[in-house]
């Protein structure tokens, strides 16, 4: 269950005002005044696009049912603040997150922290304060300058996969990305990664070699009809099927690597037992993702899908599986909301089919892409991202606000007893779930 919305505006500045400026030294600077909350702690650091959510919350899972107290930090969040700081198995408490922030706040006033880096350093005084002895750390963005890259005892790291996104910051093409996000590899480290493209998987082994890190790399679980995953059971048992409490295909892969990273932990003197792992695996749930709920009477399915790559599996998991989410075989509805630094057209290019009608509405808070300006990418082949969209412009319909799509298509929703699709944007999910 998601916590309840707070509100941090007098203390965390918004997002928007200060925008990303990705670097370490502030971030280091502030916490050596703080006396090295950092430092008090081991981690398990999680990069990568997508999958990073996911790759934590099963580690995080697993080492909390192995009776190991491990913190959680996690971006972004979907309805409170207090979910992107787990200290064992609860979010921190929204007083306790109020008192962390006022006590860094004088020390990030005067290394002029961002956003992000405040509520990390915020976030690593509360996991010393809470004596924890490892935390799972997911990467803000990026990796090699990530404020979570300040961590020193990062000797185990999990790499989700990696594709376009973040291109205003990252770079423009996967090799500059893939750059990025390898930047998290240190001498000594062990990096565990499922398959990744070829140009990116170059990249991770020519960073491994210049930098002394050992980089493993392991293949997607088996996955039975059930939506099981063949996982161990013990030393000279053979594997055996279990629960996995996170939804979709691309959990195979992301399963693959958090057992990895586990093993890894387990061979360095972490008390891991197979069975923590199959617990863990199974308690496992991260909303937002692949998530169906009724929403005042009406039924949905909420992905975040926030870039190409992850529409693209969001379309073809919905494609291959549909009766696992609540939907019947044909033409769908979606109501997308995207923000206006994505690549609008692709993420639409890759959730739309032939005979599907997709409801452009805003995402609060957030510049937006909206219809007029998707059609105009479609008219102007020279636009940045334009790509042909299926269906044409025709299958694109402008909502002033989320509700207000979702109550203008529920009637034909539940008399065809067929879920709305509510993709584009995290932060869409978060709006959506913080409404009664």
């Amino acid at each position: 269950m998601l916590p309840k919305p707070d509100d941090f505006a007098d203390l965390i500045e918004p997002f928007s005002r200060r925008g990303v400026d990705l670097g370490l030294d502030r971030l280091c600077a502030a916490l050596a005044d703080l006396g090295h909350p950092e430092r008090q702690f081991a981690a398990v650091q999680v990069a990568g696009t997508n999958g990073k959510g996911s790759i934590s919350t099963l580690v995080h899972q697993a080492l909390l049912a192995a009776g190991i107290k491990a913190g959680l930090y996690t971006s972004p969040h979907l309805v409170s603040w207090t979910e992107r700081i787990r200290l064992g198995a609860e979010s921190i408490a929204p007083v306790a997150l109020r008192g962390q922030l006022e006590a860094v706040r004088p020390i990030a006033l005067a290394h002029e922290l961002t956003p992000f880096e405040l509520v990390t350093a915020a976030a690593f005084w509360a996991f010393a304060e809470a004596s924890l002895p490892l935390v799972v750390l997911e990467v803000g963005l990026g990796g090699r300058l990530d404020a979570t890259s300040c961590h020193p005892d990062r000797s185990v790291i999990a790499l989700a996969s990696i594709g376009l996104d973040h291109r205003e910051f990252l770079g423009p093409d996967l090799a500059s990305i893939a750059a990025e996000k390898a930047g998290v590899l240190q001498p000594g480290c062990l990096a565990i990664s499922g398959p990744q493209h070829p140009e990116v998987q170059a990249v991770l082994q020519a960073r491994a070699a210049a930098v002394g890190a050992e980089l493993s790399w392991v293949q997607p679980l088996q996955r039975n009809a059930r939506g099981e995953l063949l996982l161990p059971t013990g030393a000279d048992q053979p594997a055996s099927w279990g629960r996995c409490g996170l939804p979709g295909q691309v959990q195979c892969s992301n399963a693959a690597v958090a057992l990895g990273v586990l093993q890894a932990l387990a061979a360095r003197g972490w008390s891991i037992t197979p069975a923590a792992i199959r617990q863990g695996f199974a308690a496992a749930r991260w909303p937002g993702r692949l998530q169906q709920l009724n929403w005042r009477g009406i039924p949905l399915l909420l992905d975040g899908a926030h870039n190409p790559p992850a529409a693209a599996a969001l379309r073809a998991e919905l494609d291959a599986h549909p009766e696992r989410h609540g939907l019947s075989p044909g033409p769908r509805c979606w109501v997308i909301g995207m923000l206006a630094n994505k690549q609008g057209p692709e993420i639409l290019q890759a959730l739309l089919a032939p005979g599907d009608q997709a409801w452009i509405v805003p995402v609060p808070g957030h510049a937006s892409w909206n219809r007029d300006q998707l059609v105009a990418q479609q008219l102007n082949p020279q636009a940045p991202y334009s790509v042909p969209l299926v269906g044409g412009v025709a299958s694109l319909h402008q909502a002033d606000d989320l509700p207000r799509a979702l109550q203008s298509l529920s009637a034909a929703a539940v008399a065809d007893a067929q879920r709305l699709v509510v993709a584009g944007s995290l932060y869409l999910i978060g709006t959506l779930l913080a409404q009664p």
